[in-house]
């Protein structure tokens, strides 16, 4: 066996498969090049450097990769300073701890009534509850119809269901096939918000300003495009790792069952120890070195925020689940100015999923005799996760 082939990265499958690996990484190559591709970070450390440091290490992909250009142009997530302050100064006034923290009535409600219509004592927790609470949650708060919440969901299908094209020069025409339509109905309702505000995201998103300035039509589609996909994955992923997390590890399944006020320590080590997304991309601005290794201007750098998230320089007992563990400073949200505007969203849908969970089943395991299908590279979580729950 070759050594690229010893160092190729295994499929995040719910295993310690790729723990392991990460674990050899850390150790033998915390920064390694994978054939004449990108560069990929380990250490907690470095990571952490390179994903707060835009000056050195740019978000903006198609700095070398300019086939991709489409898709990045307006892409908060693909913005580097001065632009990327400014656009995300007009955000943050459309989503503010207060306009998440009004929320939490109506996810409780709606997480309630999800998880009433279970009918039976073995189903799929990501049909039932992690996928649709956070699409309709989403959907109501950027201010979409519930009758046009099943569009959602199919351009939502659509997107997660992307495959990685042969030729990258199919990348751009695949996504714009898979969201075009999504598109269009966005592009719809900023029009018509600009002219007639609602209460809702799409209106703060379309009337908000800065020195003057709004955002663009395209800026105000590109971000609650974004919002939408990225951000209903994050806490599908999210509230699905926490269920297996705390399945395999029962001690304290038990503690938050007699300790609710626990639920949120128990989300934060949920983040670092199941992240939902495992890597980000960078792009070096000029040559750089990091853990002892000079990296060259102009090359794609993959930090992986999940292994920074097990470096056992940075949290002691890394590879044991530990709910009471503090401090806990992952890194699952990112760092810096690009740290994830929906992260205040998605930790409050997963507390208040955990204890809708323990209020609704006196028992609820995994199904470990069912085939659990894991997403591809990117991302840590089960596309399906059966479940077997007796009610409380």
């Amino acid at each position: 066996m070759t050594e690229e082939q010893e160092l190729s990265v295994p499929h995040a499958d719910g295993s310690n498969k790729l723990f392991d690996w990460l674990a050899g990484m850390r150790a033998d190559h915390p920064v390694w090049q994978e054939g004449d591709g990108p560069y990929h970070i380990f250490r907690y450390a470095d990571v952490q450097r390179v994903i707060a440091d835009p000056e050195v290490f740019s978000n903006d992909t198609s700095r070398v990769l300019p086939h991709v250009k489409p898709l990045t142009e307006g892409h908060i997530n693909a913005m580097d300073p001065p632009e990327h302050g400014k656009l995300r100064r007009l955000v943050n006034q459309a989503f503010t701890p207060h306009t998440v923290d009004k929320l939490e009535p109506r996810i409780t409600a709606v997480t309630n009534e999800l998880l009433a219509e279970v009918g039976s004592e073995q189903f799929d927790l990501v049909d039932v509850l992690t996928y649709p609470l956070p699409v309709i949650v989403i959907s109501e708060l950027l201010g979409i119809p519930a009758s046009d919440r099943e569009l959602f969901r199919k351009w939502a299908d659509r997107f997660m269901n992307l495959s990685r094209p042969k030729d990258q020069k199919d990348v751009v025409a695949n996504f714009q096939a898979a969201t075009r339509e999504m598109d269009e109905y966005l592009l719809e309702h900023c029009r018509e918000r600009r002219s007639a505000p609602r209460n809702d995201l799409i209106s703060k998103l379309a009337t908000a300003e800065v020195d003057g300035e709004r955002l663009s039509d395209h800026e105000v589609v590109k971000f609650a495009g974004i919002l939408f996909l990225t951000g209903h994955l994050t806490t599908t992923l999210l509230i699905g790792n926490a269920v297996q997390c705390l399945d395999s590890a029962p001690e304290s399944l038990a503690e938050l069952r007699a300790d609710r006020s626990l639920i949120p320590s128990a989300v934060e080590e949920v983040l670092r120890f199941r992240s939902p997304f495992t890597t980000v991309s960078r792009v070096t601005v000029t040559d750089v070195e990091v853990g002892g290794q000079v990296i060259p201007a102009n090359r794609m750098v993959t930090p992986w925020v999940i292994s920074a998230n097990h470096d056992e320089a940075h949290f002691p007992d890394a590879g044991r689940f530990l709910i009471r563990r503090t401090p806990n400073r992952h890194v699952a949200f990112g760092r810096g100015g690009h740290f994830c505007v929906g992260a205040p969203l998605a930790r409050l849908e997963a507390r208040i999923a955990l204890n809708a969970l323990l209020d609704a089943f006196a028992e609820l395991r995994v199904d470990r005799d069912a085939v659990i299908d894991y997403h591809a590279r990117g991302m840590y979580g089960a596309k399906n996760l059966p479940v077997v729950a007796r009610r409380a």
